[in-house]
């Protein structure tokens, strides 16, 4: 696969991922993080799937309300 592929990938589950937070499903937006960070594992891409790593953490554990 070639790189505008990958990241034309990449971005949509982002996209898609995005799409789900901001409708309150945090839920399946981890899932559909987790299938990028499987699918950039799969490709060998291990800074893209840091990077889907990171934001599930990030989603995963908001910050307080204050």
């Amino acid at each position: 696969m070639d790189a505008a592929a990958k990241g034309e990938r990449y971005a949509r589950i982002f996209r898609k991922a995005g799409t789900l937070i901001g409708k309150g499903n945090i839920a399946r937006a981890i899932q559909t993080l987790k299938e990028g960070q499987e699918l950039a594992q799969s490709l060998g891409d291990h800074g893209m799937a840091r990077r889907f790593s990171e934001e599930i953490a990030r989603v995963s554990d908001p910050p307080a309300a204050e």
